[in-house]
C-alpha cells in the first residue's frame, strides 16, 4: 500500500472516531463508558497520520530517510475499499442494530444473558403504580425471581416491536462492550391490540403485566405479558441496554 493511501486512511479513520465520539453517534456502536477510549484512539491515529505526513514532506524536500522508512510503490486497488466503512460514517452514519438483528437471532432468551442473582432473590420493585424496568431486568425477574415480585404488578417497558413466527414481541438489544456482542432480550405480547399490529422496528413504551409461569425452558425463557397500554415513541438515544 502506498504511503499516501495509508495517510489518507489514517486521517479519515481518526477523524471518523473523533466525529462519532464528539456526538451521540457513538452510542450506536459502543456503551457510554467507551466514549473516551474511542476519542483517545481517534487522537492517536490522527497523531500518527500527522507524523507520517511530516516525514513524507521532509523526504520530498530532499531530507534523508528516517530510520525504519521503507518506500512501497506498488499499490493494489483493494486498500481503497477500506475507505468505504469510514466514508459511510462520515456521510450516512449506520443506525443502531434493531429488529433485523433480533429476527436473525435464535428465538427465545439466553439463560445466561437473563441470569439474576445467584440467590434468586431480587430487590423490591421501585414504588409506583407501574415502575419502569429495563427489559433485561424484567426477563431476569420473570425467569429467576423466587419471590415472584412481578406477580400482579404493572410495569413499564421500553423496546421495539418484532414479528417472528406469527408472534409479536417487544425486544431490546443488550451489549456488554459494543454492538458486535449484542444479544436480544424479548418478551411476547398478548392482548396487545394495536401494538401487535405495528410494523417491526416501531419503538413502544408499554404498561404491561407478566403472565405467571410463561417464562419456561419450553418457550426459550420468553415471558409473555398482557399489554395494558402502549405508546409509540421515537428511538431513544441509547438504543441498547447495558
Amino acid at each position: 500500500m502506498r504511503r499516501d493511501t495509508q495517510n489518507v486512511l489514517l486521517v479519515l479513520l481518526g477523524g471518523a472516531l473523533i466525529k462519532i465520539s464528539a456526538t451521540e453517534l457513538y452510542l450506536r456502536y459502543v456503551k457510554p463508558a467507551n466514549k473516551w477510549y474511542l476519542l483517545a484512539a481517534g487522537v492517536v491515529i490522527l497523531a500518527l497520520a500527522a507524523t507520517s505526513l511530516l516525514r513524507d514532506a521532509w523526504l520530498a524536500r530532499g531530507g534523508r530517510p528516517m530510520p525504519g522508512h521503507h518506500s512501497h510503490d506498488h499499490e493494489p486497488h483493494s486498500p481503497w475499499l477500506l475507505l468505504l466503512p469510514v466514508l459511510a460514517i462520515f456521510l450516512v452514519a449506520p443506525p443502531a442494530l434493531g429488529a433485523d438483528s433480533v429476527q436473525r437471532a435464535a428465538a427465545g432468551n439466553s439463560v445466561t444473558a437473563a441470569a439474576g442473582p445467584s440467590s434468586g432473590e431480587f430487590a423490591p420493585l421501585p414504588a409506583g403504580a407501574a415502575p419502569e424496568l429495563r427489559l433485561s431486568d424484567f426477563v431476569a425477574r420473570a425467569v429467576w425471581d423466587r419471590a415472584g415480585s412481578l406477580a400482579g404488578r404493572d410495569v413499564t417497558l421500553t423496546g421495539f416491536v418484532v414479528h417472528r413466527g406469527g408472534a409479536a414481541e417487544l425486544a431490546r438489544l443488550v451489549i456488554t462492550c459494543c454492538a458486535a456482542d449484542a444479544r436480544p432480550m424479548v418478551v411476547r405480547l398478548t392482548d396487545g391490540g394495536a401494538a401487535r399490529d405495528l410494523p417491526s422496528g416501531t419503538w413502544l413504551r408499554l404498561r404491561a403485566r407478566l403472565l405467571p409461569g410463561s417464562a419456561t425452558v419450553a418457550d426459550g425463557y420468553t415471558p409473555s405479558v398482557q399489554v395494558l397500554d402502549a405508546e409509540p415513541i421515537p428511538e431513544p438515544v441509547e438504543a441498547y441496554e447495558y
